[in-house]
This record gives C-alpha cells, sequence and structure tokens, in this order.
C-alpha cells in the first residue's frame, strides 16, 4: 500500500467493491471474481477496474483464483 494513501481517495465504486471482497474473504477466505460480480451488481469490466485501483494501491490481493484483502487502518461495515 501506498506510504500516506487515504482511503477517502477512493471512488465510491472502489469502495463498494472493497466491502464485497471483505464480506466474502470473512466468509469463505477469499472473493472469487464470478461471485463479486453477482454480489456487486457491477458489470464485470467496471469491476475488473475497480479491482486494479485496489491492487495497485495494496487494499486488495490477489489470491489464487481469487482476491482477498490487503493490510489496511480502516474499518468496514458489510
Amino acid at each position: 500500500m501506498t506510504e500516506g494513501h487515504d482511503v477517502q481517495e477512493l471512488s465510491d465504486v472502489d469502495i463498494h467493491v472493497y466491502e464485497a471482497v471483505a464480506s466474502q474473504a470473512v466468509e469463505t477466505g477469499g472473493a472469487r471474481l464470478d461471485t463479486l460480480v453477482h454480489t456487486s451488481g457491477l458489470e464485470e469490466d467496471e469491476l475488473r477496474e475497480s479491482l486494479a485501483t485496489l491492487i495497485e494501491q495494496g487494499y486488495v490481493v490477489p489470491r489464487g483464483d481469487g482476491y482477498g484483502l490487503g493490510p489496511h487502518t480502516f474499518e468496514v461495515e458489510y
């Protein structure tokens, strides 16, 4: 994660996707792309773009065939 990065700089879509990943990660240990598309209600292209942003900034990490949470300093309600 970028030093000094502020979560408030994330878009509403990015926060929505992060919450979807967090919810699935807590329930199953990881989030799969197909499930994220279904639960987020987003088009796959928009979801992939948001995931790329979250991965680049370290909030989400690729894990096997899915995604998990990276280090974070904020709470998420889901």
